[in-house]
């Protein structure tokens, strides 16, 4: 009997202002060529987007003063009917999710991923750094939003929500 290989996509990117970019254009082209649905990309472009935004804007000062160039790597693995999207960064720092003011102009991105994962969380491999990672179901039934996600501050402020759609659409 043979099994059916999970999918799966590595890109390593320079820890560059434009790698978030290119991480999303990745991620899209992967996720069409495995068909994944329309709606599910668009919400793994935007999961991917900030992950890799966190990972480039917040290394702590001894991660951003090694004398090697600093890379991240964008990985996506489809293991049907799921979609794991894992972000690794050279910084242990822990990711910290904030709620940030009706007013405030960032601080948003792990609220965003938890709002729109299914689950999510980090861990430190055995080398240096560490890995960010989010899941989306794929199949209807399976889309279950965590209790946590359901209680979250975006679901109950429709003027909150908008700012962080116009926020999204300016990626």
């Amino acid at each position: 009997m043979s099994q059916v290989r999970p999918a799966l996509s590595r890109l390593a990117l320079a820890d560059t202002p434009n790698a978030a970019a290119w991480a999303r254009r990745h991620t899209v082209d992967v996720l069409r060529h495995w068909r994944v649905p329309p709606d599910a990309i668009e919400t793994a472009r935007l999961i991917v987007s900030e992950l890799t935004t966190n990972a480039i804007q917040h290394p702590q000062p001894s991660a951003a003063s090694s004398p090697e160039p600093r890379t991240l790597t964008v990985t996506l693995r489809l293991l049907a009917p799921r979609l794991v999207i894992y972000v690794s960064d050279h910084d242990r720092q822990p990711p910290v999710l904030r709620v940030p003011g009706a007013g405030a102009t960032s601080g948003r991105g792990l609220l965003l991923v938890e709002t729109m994962s299914h689950r999510w969380g980090y861990y430190h491999p055995p080398a240096t750094g560490k890995v960010v990672w989010a899941e989306l179901a794929l199949d209807a039934d399976s889309r279950v939003m965590p209790e946590a996600a359901a209680a979250s501050p975006l679901s109950g402020d429709p003027l909150l929500m908008g700012q962080v759609l116009v926020g999204l659409r300016e990626l």
